[in-house]
């Protein structure tokens, strides 16, 4: 048998999932590395913790996949302890207890303070808002709220998330002091939904006001709204982001369907005429705003009816960001009762078909910018080119903007004026403009 070695230990943070799990994975590095820890993310360590999701079927099996090849490790001798948090360990913690039984200790979603202890660290309540940011420096998530109060038919997230929990405005406004002290320029505001932020803590829907106060940090110059529910938006979300121009004109707004059949049964709180009335609502409140949207297909009892509703609104309604999911039959879910009566092949043909729309929309919107000059930030460079963002898109799901790098030179994670030259469906590319 090995024997253990003297060395420090070096702890790996592997994050899955999405950006409340990479803001989770920032927190815990945060606390590790105030406990004197040697902390990496997603490198070589000889402890390693496992950030999962498990949200749907393909990230469950990802997860999955992850903790058995770090078990396998383990039991190779290349690492010395696994533990595993996040939720996919929330939710089905006695299973994964069961089924991979050498992992050392499987943690939840609010575990952290155990979750530490098991690392020989403590958890200190002075760290609020101190974290290692594993983003580009230029940009940080900044969660303002946990769980969810939605009652939602396809998705598990109140099971492993809790209820809606928002963050009190002076605490958001410290954590972003220092994020932007460290570098950061451009704040991505996450929750399960933004709408829903404050009502626990002030009895109405605040976002606004907290918008209000994030824009006077200075160094902050860009503040990007994710994840918002169509039903209860606070208008005055919009005077402000019109008003404000540290607030980016965009908006993520997930309406996973728009068929009335399939929205009653999604339990989504809202109509096809209400949905298309809140669009056109946002469209004259800030007409250059951008609107990137997520929508799901094969939903159970989703007929070829209603996917033509489906296809035609996304035909009509022009999204100038839009992503699609296959649906995923959840267990512990309200629709876990019904029927998953959609084929597979069914569910992706429908998918394609929805991307194949939003592609050519995409095109013709890109069509549109070139010849303009846009503020673009600079995320990275890869390869021969610099990859930039405008304001009207959000890292690793949106457009992106390439300068060629063998000719001109533009300095990674400051903003730079772009003058677009040509585009693609999905992709414009620019040359460096010295216009203010």
């Amino acid at each position: 048998m090995r024997t253990k070695s003297l060395k420090k230990n070096k702890i790996n943070v592997v994050t899955l999932g999405c950006s409340k799990n990479v803001y989770d994975s920032e927190v815990l590095m945060g606390q590790l590395r105030a406990n004197n820890k040697e902390v990496v993310h997603e490198e070589e360590g000889n402890v390693v913790v496992i950030n999962t999701c498990g949200f749907i079927a393909n990230a469950k099996e990802e997860s999955v996949n992850t903790i058995l090849e770090y078990v396998q490790k383990k039991e190779a001798g290349d690492v010395d302890k696994v533990f595993v948090t996040g939720c996919l360990s929330e939710r089905y913690k006695p299973d994964l207890e069961k089924e991979i039984p050498n992992v050392d200790e499987y943690f939840g979603t609010s575990d952290l303070p155990n979750l530490l202890k098991a690392l020989g660290a403590d958890y200190k309540h002075e760290l609020i808002g101190e974290r290692l940011t594993t983003t580009p420096k230029n940009y940080a998530y900044l969660k303002i709220a946990e769980g969810c109060d939605r009652p939602c038919s396809f998705c598990a997230i109140p099971i492993m998330r809790g209820k809606h929990r928002s963050k009190p405005i002076q605490e958001l406004v410290s954590e972003s002091e220092k994020l932007a002290a460290k570098g950061v320029k451009e704040l991505i505001l996450i929750a399960q939904d933004l709408t829903y932020y404050g009502l626990d803590l002030y009895k109405k829907r605040n976002l606004a006001e907290l918008l209000q106060a994030l824009v006077k940090v200075e160094g902050i110059e860009w503040i990007r709204l994710h994840y918002a529910f169509p039903t209860g938006f606070p208008m005055d979300v919009l005077e402000v982001m019109k008003k404000e121009p540290k607030i980016c004109n965009y908006i993520d707004i997930p309406l996973q369907h728009i068929a009335d059949p399939i929205l009653k049964s999604m339990r989504r709180g809202t109509t096809k005429v209400k949905t298309t009335q809140l669009l056109q609502d946002f469209r004259a409140a800030v007409p250059e705003m951008t609107i990137r949207t997520t929508l799901i297909v094969g939903y159970p009892g989703e007929t070829e009816e209603d996917f033509q509703t489906l296809k035609d609104w996304v035909t009509e309604m022009r999204f100038e960001r839009l992503g699609c999911f296959t649906y995923s039959h959840e267990e512990n879910t309200h629709a876990y009762s019904l029927e998953d009566d959609v084929p597979e092949e069914v569910k992706q043909q429908r998918a394609n078909e929805i991307m194949e729309v939003q592609s050519q929309i995409s095109w013709e919107l890109n069509q549109e910018r070139i010849g303009k000059t846009f503020k673009c930030i600079i995320d990275r460079k890869e390869g021969n080119h610099f990859v930039g963002r405008t304001e009207f898109d959000s890292p690793d799901v949106d457009n992106e903007v390439l300068i060629d790098a063998t000719k001109h030179y533009v300095k990674v994670g400051d903003f730079a004026s772009v003058e677009i030259t040509e585009a693609s469906d999905f992709d414009l590319y620019g040359i460096p403009s010295h216009k203010k």
